[in-house]
């Protein structure tokens, strides 16, 4: 309520406080969110680092969105070394969590082979997952690569799509 200034006055240091007690709790939201405090310079000096400790935490624990933003970080390089491999792993894991931005990212990845062998079937997978989940860009994205692909390789992309379901929200180790 602190962070947002819902129902109370915008206040980053009291909204610092009550994350780090949760967080110390083991609480992923209040680890995700603190992460996002450092990761923004919010009421804490901005520490790349640090926001990647808090959302490993997190991420342990199956936070989609941490799993999303570590991938983020590692595609950037921003408080660890850039690492495209990485970044594919973070965001596979909150992409079969159903998390639709990781799952616009991971069609990137596919379709520019950055950590990844570039596959457009894998591509247009994740693309259509993403545009279902309501993700406008990705069916653009998902139409341009499926002009590279033959019919039975967008027979076998949809088919993919078809079958697929989202993993429970699983730990990361």
């Amino acid at each position: 309520m602190y962070s947002e200034g819902e129902g109370v006055p915008q206040d980053y240091r009291e909204a610092y406080k009550w994350y780090r007690l949760a967080a110390e709790q083991g609480y992923a939201d209040a680890q995700f969110y603190l992460g996002d405090m450092y990761s923004e310079g919010e009421g804490v000096p901005q520490d790349y680092r640090e926001a990647y400790k808090l959302y490993r935490l997190a991420a342990e624990q199956g936070h989609a969105r941490a799993l999303f933003t570590l991938g983020g970080m590692y595609f950037r390089g921003r408080g660890v070394p850039q690492d495209h491999n990485e970044a594919v792993k973070w965001f596979r894991l909150a992409a079969e969590q159903g998390d639709a931005d990781a799952q616009f990212n991971l069609g990137v990845m596919y379709a520019n082979g950055q950590g990844v062998p570039e596959d457009y079937v894998q591509a247009h997978l994740w693309f259509n997952l993403a545009g279902a989940a309501g993700d406008g860009s990705a069916r653009g994205s998902r139409d341009k690569v499926a002009a590279k692909m033959t019919p039975a390789q967008i027979a076998e992309a949809q088919a993919l799509a078809r079958e697929w379901r989202p993993k429970v929200n699983s730990p990361a180790r």
